[in-house]
């Protein structure tokens, strides 16, 4: 899959047939949260949907939600893909450093099972209180 970034850049995007091998129990998904909370949240809001991010919408490109219906309509393997090399002209870091694969099909798994949107509150790097 193709995307194109604002200012015309083109970014293929791997992983569209690699299946996830994590089951998704509560478990799992409460990890995936974890490990989103601690690397994520700072871009994307502790609930995926920027809440509290006061940039999320100024810088170009935008940051997305994790819940549009753009990103839920990634496949899982490209999910991981864009999480786990980035996206360097869209200020998306790659993850493969800080991650194992495993950690990264868990926050896959917690990007299908957002909360409401502003349902966990804003982080407190920004001032807000998470609930």
């Amino acid at each position: 899959m193709i995307r194109r970034l604002c200012g015309g850049t083109d970014i293929t995007i791997g992983g569209k047939k690699d299946a996830n091998p994590v089951a998704a129990s509560a478990e799992n998904i409460e990890d995936g949260k974890q490990s989103f909370t601690s690397y994520c949240m700072v871009c994307h809001g502790l609930d995926g949907q920027n809440t509290g991010v006061p940039f999320a919408a100024s810088v170009s490109p935008p940051i997305p939600s994790l819940a549009s219906a753009e990103v839920q309509s990634y496949t899982d393997g490209q999910l991981k893909w864009i999480i786990k090399n980035g996206i360097a002209p869209s200020g998306m870091p790659a993850s493969d450093k800080d991650f194992s694969d495993e950690d990264i099909w868990r926050m896959v798994l917690y990007i299908r099972n957002l909360p409401r949107v502003g349902s966990l509150g804003e982080p407190a790097v920004y001032g807000g209180s998470a609930k």
